[in-house]
């Protein structure tokens, strides 16, 4: 963009999403946020701000379902010993939220896979019409990237969490979408072939999002707070204790491999 093209932008801001006006109003995607939308619930707030679109009840309920069935109060996890850690040196709750959120977009288990598991879904699900068409799929993802986002898990190969979300997702009557349907196609053939990689979380979510309507930038601005719920315990609990006490680790645990120990002689 050339400098006489900033011009029209000079002086104003124009938008579509919205305004405040002080002592009058404010404006919410076009609607007035305390008359039109007075009664909204702040999820179906939250995803209307991102969307545009507002959703049904059942399908709001289960976008927060894949929220609370991952708000895991656990300061061992990684983004939420960041927020611990910073309760434990007495920051305060909103840099310890911050820096946590930050580290939430881990490329391959935070918000990098959740973006590239629905990209994949819905990329594949346009272009496959039938299953020998989905193991060349399978095998070119393979070999570009190494792996298939939404497939495998650290540690353990199964996943708590798919099960009560599907009950979730059948209880509503959302468990039969083409996304969902051809994740487990996905998954199947992962496990017949060579690969052995169970679907986990990331594909659970990226494929329910998916056939509700979401598009990959909408899923991975909707789950960028996902883990937000399990944070707020983590750092409550490190603040009230006294500082460093959180992991502390003395030296003689710590298993050095470096130089060996030196005598320094004066000259």
């Amino acid at each position: 963009m050339k400098p006489d093209d900033l011009k029209q932008f000079s002086n104003s801001l124009k938008t579509r999403m919205g305004a405040c006006f002080p002592g009058e109003k404010a404006i919410f995607r076009g609607h007035d946020l305390h008359q039109e939308l007075g009664d909204i619930e702040w999820f179906d707030l939250y995803i209307y701000g991102i969307t545009g679109k507002r959703f049904t009840k059942n399908k709001l309920s289960l976008l927060e379902t894949i929220w609370t069935y991952t708000s895991y109060p656990d300061a061992r996890i990684w983004n939420n010993r960041v927020a611990a850690l910073a309760g434990s040196t007495k920051s305060t709750a909103n840099l310890a939220t911050s820096a946590s959120l930050a580290v939430s977009e881990a490329e391959v288990y935070g918000g990098g896979v959740l973006y590239k598991s629905i990209s994949f879904l819905l990329r594949t699900n346009k272009e496959i019409d039938v299953s020998s068409q989905l193991k060349i799929h399978i095998e070119k993802e393979l070999h570009s990237n190494r792996g298939i986002a939404g497939y495998g898990r650290p540690l353990i190969s199964s996943d708590e969490r798919i099960l009560p979300i599907l009950e979730k997702a059948k209880s509503l009557g959302l468990n039969k979408g083409p996304h969902l349907k051809l994740a487990y196609d996905i998954e199947k053939l992962l496990i017949e072939g060579r690969w052995r990689l169970r679907i986990n979380y990331a594909a659970i979510s990226s494929a329910l999002a998916a056939d509700i309507g979401l598009s990959p930038m909408q899923f991975y601005q909707f789950m960028s707070t996902v883990f937000l719920a399990g944070m707020q315990p983590c750092y409550t609990e490190a603040v009230e204790k006294p500082a460093g006490t959180l992991f502390p680790t003395a030296c003689h645990d710590i298993k050095y491999e470096g130089v060996k120990k030196r005598i320094w002689k004066e000259k």
